[in-house]
């Protein structure tokens, strides 16, 4: 039995090691998932894991997360590509590179943002366009471009093709490319 978030969150503010514990216990799972889709390698996903656990323990308190799983996941996957960009800062990985070129004609370059302000009106924006896409291509997309999922897992959870699932992505895509152009994301 896994306790409530709350509850662990109750004991990170206490600072009970027990908290931490009760983390990998509830979340562990998914955060080596997260980490590994983008590392590929199951060693460096254990050690990010741990980072992620430490990292956690160092911002709760002050944070109090809501809800608690998002936000270790996020930990996990920023020090997952930060791992990511160190290991392969020479030569390409063909997993999470393929998901960075997919994104690559409807996301503006990072370069190109200038200030967090413009960075967080992208943000908005993908999340205006997230609400309104159903229910299962939002799954499909977060899972994809955020978790950095193989399109065969994908394929897999949803009892498809991955030639299907490919093409539900680039329709997905080509949509979210619209909106940025009209909002003036894009040229």
């Amino acid at each position: 039995m896994h306790l409530e978030d709350y509850k662990i969150i109750d004991l990170f503010l206490e600072r009970s090691e027990q908290a931490i514990t009760e983390l990998d216990r509830k979340y562990g799972a998914a955060v080596k998932k997260t980490a590994a889709n983008i590392l590929r390698n199951r060693q460096d996903a254990e050690e990010i894991a741990d980072d992620t656990y430490l990292g956690v323990w160092n911002t709760i308190p002050p944070q109090k997360p809501d809800p608690l799983v998002s936000y270790v996941c996020r930990i996990a996957r920023n020090l997952a590509l930060n791992r990511y960009y160190a290991n392969h800062a020479a030569k390409r990985n063909g997993n999470y590179d393929l998901v960075l070129d997919e994104l690559e004609e409807c996301i503006p370059s990072g370069i190109n943002l200038e200030t967090e302000y413009e960075a967080k009106e992208l943000s908005e924006a993908i999340n205006r366009f997230l609400a309104t896409l159903p229910g299962e291509d939002r799954i499909l997309f977060v899972r994809r471009y955020w978790y950095a999922c193989p399109v065969s897992e994908l394929a897999a959870m949803t009892g498809s093709s991955p030639n299907r699932i490919s093409v539900r992505l680039f329709r997905i895509r080509g949509k979210l490319k619209k909106q940025l152009t009209r909002e003036g994301f894009l040229p």
